[in-house]
């Protein structure tokens, strides 16, 4: 039996908010977790555009099953000078026999990304008025490995 106060809310829907790609600096294995900071990088998107500042990083987890759990903090400056704060969790699953490709930095960017499940929730905090629009976004990110670092579809959750 279905409960009576459940309502039909209609389906969710996203619209693409930005490309972003992040070059990360070597891995520092700190206890459980491994930090893999960000060197810099690029976003854009129909209603922003800019880079990634240096500094930020994900403070990953990698649990006993090969899941990294991530904790991401990232500085984001638009095209004309707002700072915008972006920080994410989520989860990249890869399956055991893709463990040693995705451990090889020469091939792990050659890997198909429907491969593995890579997903993530950015958040946006920003005191900037011309995208204080953000700071009311839920987003949802798809991640895959680059050259160099790590990459995300993101889509502002409608």
């Amino acid at each position: 039996m279905i409960d009576a106060r459940i309502k039909d809310v209609g389906d969710v829907r996203t619209e693409h908010l930005f490309d972003l790609v992040v070059d990360l600096n070597e891995p520092l294995p700190i206890g459980p977790r491994v930090l893999f900071g960000a060197a810099g990088g690029t976003f854009h998107g129909p209603r922003l555009r800019g880079e990634v500042v240096r500094g930020g990083g994900d403070w990953a987890r990698f649990r006993q099953d090969g899941t990294m759990n991530l904790d991401v903090r990232l500085t984001l400056r638009t095209h004309d000078g707002a700072l915008v704060h972006m920080s994410y969790g989520g989860r990249w699953v890869t399956p055991p026999e893709l463990r040693d490709a995705v451990a090889d930095p020469r091939r792990r960017h050659e890997i198909d990304p429907a491969r593995y499940y890579f997903r993530t929730n950015p958040l946006f905090e920003t005191g900037s008025r011309d995208y204080a629009w953000l700071n009311d976004v839920v987003a949802v990110g798809s991640g895959y490995l680059v050259e160099g670092g790590i990459a995300y579809r993101v889509a502002e959750v409608r």
